[in-house]
């Protein structure tokens, strides 16, 4: 009898513990009430990229090199290059190729070109549209390498930065690839040169000749 009476007890114990924590539970919830999300999560704002179905991309016009180059920062070009680009590439006068090509005097010189370097069938047809690396071949392949050459084997995301881009492209230029003419500024070229009349100032009259004596 003893012993059904401790269990009783021991029951009793359990079912009130129970009734107390559902009624904690309960009083919770009625002081603390919370109403579910309209949208669940946190809204994070992506930057377009120009992809399908997005705004296009700003065009990235290349510079008036003339203007540019004898301004450029050969020393911060230098170190953009030591920072994103040498874990790739040698930029040495007969320094061996690594993953890519080696860049001594590679401004100008023809696409996928380099003895030794086993160059992607993407780069070989983009060789057929742009045979070199013009001032503003480079600047377009340095800025988005996937994008400009489709089935690259580069899979840098490239220099975004147009300053950036110019004076590593400046930098480049020294390494043994100084005979590539700088052109001479748009401004420059377009201007007249001494003595001579702007090109839309009309031409002065011819004076008219003289009445023949009668």
């Amino acid at each position: 009898m003893s012993g059904d009476l401790q269990v009783n007890k021991i029951l009793g114990a359990v079912l009130a513990t129970g009734l107390v924590i559902m009624g904690v539970k309960l009083g919770a919830e009625a002081i603390y009430h919370r109403e579910a999300p309209e949208k669940p999560g946190y809204a994070i704002e992506v930057a377009d990229t120009g992809g399908e179905g997005g705004a296009a991309a700003a065009v990235d016009t290349p510079p008036d090199w003339g203007t540019v180059i004898p301004t450029a920062d050969i020393a911060a070009g230098e170190k953009t290059f030591n920072t994103k680009c040498t874990s790739c590439h040698n930029d040495k006068q007969g320094g061996p190729n690594a993953i890519g090509p080696n860049l001594w005097g590679v401004v100008d010189r023809p696409v996928a070109s380099h003895p030794g370097m086993d160059y992607s069938d993407a780069m070989k047809a983009h060789a057929k549209d742009v045979p070199n690396w013009t001032w503003d071949a480079m600047y377009a392949f340095l800025g988005a390498p996937g994008k400009v050459v489709k089935g690259t084997k580069m899979t840098f995301v490239g220099v975004k930065k147009p300053q950036d881009r110019i004076d590593l492209i400046a930098y480049l230029h020294t390494q043994g690839s100084t005979a590539y003419p700088v052109p001479a500024p748009k401004s420059a070229a377009a201007a007249p040169a001494a003595g001579e009349a702007p090109a839309s100032a009309p031409a002065a009259a011819a004076p008219a000749e003289a009445a023949p004596a009668h």
